[in-house]
């Protein structure tokens, strides 16, 4: 690395270009937060030299020091060598404009539930329908549960999971945000010990099939198996989810739930639920909505 940081003159554009070459050359998986080399290299260049994210161009011919030298070498590294995740490395990781704290204990928080919720799960929550009580399951690093207590500013929210190292991370996250007045965190399976009902249910469970964890890149089995592992067909916590949220859910209240690539399984599992699969930057068959009367036919 350090005879291409001397060909571009050890400047953030040469950095940048040698970086970029080095993680295609290494066939690295990109899937935490960006979606090639370029994009994740110039994050983990701008974080590592805490520049503005938003920023590249006014730095390009910025010079670079011996000590940013070496920490930029020392980051790459890891990312090639280790394929660590660049979440991991930075100890970040972003849902659109909000930062979250996230190390080995959580999987990196990649949800399309977050992009609904910019919308306030509109038009299926109006202005006549408040939203007072909302519930996050599988919470991981508590990043759903705290853009539900944003979103909906009158709401108590709850927020469980069964890892007690990743309520760990979302004890953090919460304190970070200012909400552990009205974030609520248990250590729990699904709704155990959760009384009374909810207006808006969420959830971003573990949802990958046994063969397509048998074949995960490494950068993926970096994270927690637990919180990505949903059994044969991936559906074995989603079938508890609809087992269970309609007795969870007030009148008018709403269960949303991401589930991958499994839709065509899920239908054929429960061809008689009226799933609504909502529009995502991803697609529109990978998070469904069911209201509570569709759980209780």
């Amino acid at each position: 690395m350090a005879s291409e940081v001397h060909a571009g003159q050890q400047s953030v554009r040469g950095w940048l270009k040698a970086t970029v070459e080095r993680f295609e050359k290494a066939g690295l998986y990109f899937g935490h937060g960006s979606t090639n080399a370029y994009d994740e290299a110039a994050y983990l260049l701008l974080h590592t030299l805490h520049l503005p994210l938003d920023d590249l161009d006014s730095v390009f011919e910025r010079r670079l020091t011996s000590i940013e030298v070496a920490s930029l070498e020392d980051i790459v590294r890891r990312r090639v060598d280790e394929r660590v995740p660049a979440a991991y490395l930075t100890r970040e990781a972003w849902l659109g404009d909000h930062r979250f704290y996230v190390d080995e204990r959580v999987i990196v928080p990649r949800s399309f539930i977050a992009e609904l919720l910019r919308d306030e799960l509109y038009p299926w929550i109006d202005d006549g329908q408040p939203v007072v009580r909302a519930l996050d399951l599988c919470t991981g690093s508590g990043c759903l549960a705290i853009l539900l207590a944003l979103t909906f500013p009158d709401a108590e929210v709850d927020a469980t999971d069964l890892s007690a190292q990743a309520l760990e991370v979302a004890t953090r996250n919460v304190a970070d945000y200012g909400l552990r007045d009205r974030v609520h965190l248990t250590h729990g399976d699904l709704f155990a010990g959760l009384p009374g009902h909810y207006d808006v249910i969420v959830s971003n469970p573990p949802y990958v099939n046994r063969p397509s964890m048998e074949n995960l890149p490494p950068e993926f089995q970096a994270e927690p198996q637990m919180a990505l592992a949903g059994g044969e067909d991936g559906l074995d916590i989603v079938r508890a989810l609809l087992a269970q949220a309609g007795a969870h859910l007030n009148e008018r209240g709403i269960l949303v739930v991401e589930i991958g690539h499994n839709r065509d399984e899920l239908e054929q599992a429960f061809p008689d639920l009226p799933f609504t699969w909502l529009e995502t930057s991803g697609g529109d068959g990978l998070v469904f909505l069911l209201t509570a009367a569709d759980l209780r036919r």
